[in-house]
């Protein structure tokens, strides 16, 4: 299927950004380990801040997105991000690097680059038609997977050769490229309809309440809910389990995420397939309940490298395979159900309803692999992962085949 040049100018964009991202995703956690000496509680408090921000900026900046012109807020979230990030190696060649810095970039990042999702959500339905939703979704998702496939094994490389910094300052850069290609976008974007500014209070409940209202979408909440809050453990002690508990060196796990990279361009190829084969509603129950078993893999990893490393990379190409699939279906049926006019705030919801259990989790697990070890908490969460899967089943998804367009 033919694209509109507009939208291979935001997949260009998207690309470079994404690679870089990659880079400084496993660059945090992994510094805070080597170079800054942080514990399991400390990479909670991390993920936490990180989460926190992206809740914050969930909350805040929804209605605010559907109120205005989508390309300069994700130019100007390219360009904030960027000079953001620029000052880690720099602090870091003064030598006054310091762990509190670190979580102060982590936050600003991650409300940057909500606020680039959010508003490129809502930006694709303008530039390509309704019918072709799907597969722009897998084309952007499949850029993500080919970066998980080579960001996360480049980044592992430089943090064993070089240092962390690097490939943060690498990723700085890609965030002004990303901005480079997304200025070249010479398309008029129409203006929002008129509508007078709301408080973000206002914003937010409308959002949520959008959501709720519609059957298809209400369980999708729910499942966003709990993949958050799971994924905030996962996210707090994974680097921590792989490193110290299975003796995995940096590159090692690259190579371990990057790998399941390439499960997730399977998984951006697969779900149109799924979907005209199976329906939206049935497919997206397939892959949710397909990415929760192949999480169960990851906390009976054993405790030596090589099959530690072995074991984390099925897990990895599995679950990331069915995971992207999921996102991509959940994402076009969203677009496809709701009006664009409310894609902003309704997409702000769902970043909150993750971001704020992430929170959770995120400090909830760090505690807990304080208490009783990352791998008894990690498989606590990998269990938890079954409750999405559970909730779409018996969830009126199961009977959806078509989309029904918005308004």
């Amino acid at each position: 299927m033919s694209l509109p040049s507009t939208f291979r100018k935001l997949w260009a964009a998207q690309t470079v950004s994404a690679f870089g991202a990659r880079i400084t995703r496993e660059g945090l956690p992994i510094m805070a380990v080597t170079t800054l000496g942080a514990s399991a509680a400390t990479l909670g408090v991390l993920a936490a801040v990180a989460s926190g921000a992206a809740l914050a900026a969930a909350l805040a900046t929804g209605g605010l997105i559907d109120r205005h012109r989508r390309r300069p807020l994700l130019i100007g979230a390219d360009l904030l991000r960027a000079a953001v990030l620029i000052t880690i190696p720099i602090s870091a060649g003064l030598g006054v690097l310091t762990l509190p810095q670190v979580l102060a970039a982590a936050a600003l990042v991650a409300a940057a680059s909500v606020v680039f999702d959010i508003a490129s959500h809502s930006y694709l339905p303008s530039i390509i038609g309704k019918a072709e939703l799907v597969e722009g979704n897998s084309r952007l998702a499949a850029t993500e997977s080919v970066a998980e496939v080579g960001g996360p094994a480049l980044a592992g490389l430089l943090f064993q050769w070089l240092s962390a910094p690097i490939a943060v300052a690498a990723n700085a850069v890609t965030y002004l490229v990303s901005a480079g290609f997304l200025a070249t976008i010479r398309n008029p974007e129409a203006a929002p309809a008129e509508s007078p500014p709301d408080h973000w209070t206002r914003d937010v409940t409308q959002g949520f309440r959008l959501a709720w209202s519609d059957p298809h979408m209400r369980p999708l909440l729910l499942m966003t809910a709990a993949q958050g809050l799971f994924g905030g453990v996962f996210s707090a002690l994974y680097v921590l389990f792989a490193v110290r508990t299975l003796g995995l060196t940096p590159a090692m796990l690259g190579l371990a995420i990057g790998a399941g990279g390439v499960g997730a361009l399977a998984g951006a190829v697969i779900a149109p397939r799924l979907s005209h084969r199976l329906g939206q509603g049935r497919a997206i129950i397939v892959a949710i309940a397909g990415a929760a078993l192949a999480v169960l893999i990851t906390p009976f990893a054993p405790a030596a490298p090589v099959a530690g490393l072995a074991a984390l990379i099925v897990s990895q190409v599995i679950g990331d395979a069915f995971a992207v699939a999921g996102g991509v279906l959940t994402a076009s049926l969203r677009q496809t159900l709701l009006p664009q006019a409310v894609l902003g705030r309704v997409a702000g919801a769902f970043h909150a309803s993750a971001g704020a259990m992430s929170v959770i989790g995120a400090l909830g697990g760090g505690l807990l692999g304080q208490a009783i070890g990352p791998r008894a908490a990690l498989l606590i969460a990998a269990l938890g992962f079954l409750i999405p899967a559970l909730i779409a089943v018996l969830s009126p998804l199961r009977d959806l085949r078509e989309n029904a367009p918005a308004d």
